[in-house]
């Protein structure tokens, strides 16, 4: 089982530097060869050399180079208000894509150009998905505030978009270690108990990060501690494999709180009791004799 865990541990490890690598460069390396004159001007900022390219070639409007980056999104991953304002008059298009399947509203906010994303917002869709099957909402909860998270949601953005790995916006601010994120998103009321590709929670992803402000998050929203992913392994069995001892008292810890927080309930049969406390797991032989004699001494 821990060799197990210490796959899933480098394999996570592999993606998250991937992830790191893919998010982090939020600009487009360019070469001059790729390049056609309005593209120059707009990665320059000269809107008035971008109004020149369109009244000798007006369809340029929406002309790509090499990679099929159009000068939209040139303008908007160097935060160019007045080329983007200029081309979205000339009638562009705006959910235009790029060789990855990535639209100017997405650039923007992968590039944290927010002037520039509001004004696409009006009239962009910010549900459409790139190749690796992110959301506008993806790229924002990599950013480290929340300002064009919230922004995008205000505009219907889908708070519980799956990319490819079956991420969530939420799962997605776990795996990359965005607690401000993670707290605005649940204020939002992002699905708690939803799960990846291999069922694993929210809970699970804090744990296997070892983030314990997180896993404290979570455990005060309720979540779910007796999720099993594909593997049948809970959120604790993924802190005792990987030997985090803090972790695993927290959710010791909630154990005994929801324990003693439904034994002070005198609402509720004693067959549904039972099968709520059996399910808490491992009970201490304290636990077990208080279950019993509530239970007027029957066997578990």
């Amino acid at each position: 089982m821990r060799k197990l865990f210490s796959f899933g541990r480098r394999l996570d490890q592999a993606l998250l530097s991937s992830r790191d690598k893919e998010y982090a460069g939020r600009g487009y390396h360019t070469l001059d060869w790729e390049l056609r004159k309005i593209h120059r001007a707009a990665i320059k900022g000269d809107a008035a050399e971008v109004e020149r390219c369109l009244k000798r070639r007006f369809w340029d409007v929406d002309a790509r180079d090499r990679k099929d980056r159009t000068v939209l999104h040139f303008a908007c991953v160097h935060g160019h208000i007045e080329v983007v304002t200029l081309l979205l008059r000339r009638r562009c298009q705006i959910d235009i894509y790029d060789r990855l399947n990535r639209t100017p509203l997405m650039k923007a906010v992968h590039c944290q150009e927010e002037a520039c994303a509001i004004i696409l917002l009006g009239s962009s869709n910010p549900n459409i998905k790139d190749i690796y099957g992110n959301t506008a909402l993806h790229y924002a909860v990599y950013n480290k505030g929340t300002s064009l998270a919230e922004k995008l949601l205000s505009h219907h953005a889908n708070i519980e978009a799956l990319n490819e790995e079956g991420n969530t916006p939420l799962l997605f601010a776990i795996n990359s270690r965005r607690q401000q994120m993670v707290e605005f998103l649940l204020k939002n009321q992002a699905n708690i108990h939803a799960v990846d590709n291999y069922r694993r929670t929210a809970l699970m992803l804090a744990v296997q990060h070892n983030s314990s402000s997180i896993v404290s998050l979570l455990l005060q929203q309720n979540v779910n501690i007796f999720s099993q992913d594909m593997f049948g392994q809970t959120a604790e069995d993924y802190a005792v494999c990987c030997d985090l001892r803090s972790i695993q008292q927290q959710i010791l810890e909630h154990k005994n709180k929801m324990l003693k927080n439904h034994l002070r309930n005198d609402n509720q049969g004693k067959t549904s009791d039972s099968k709520f406390l059996m399910s808490l797991g491992d009970l201490t032989d304290f636990q077990k004799a208080k279950l019993q004699a509530r239970h007027g001494g029957s066997h578990l």
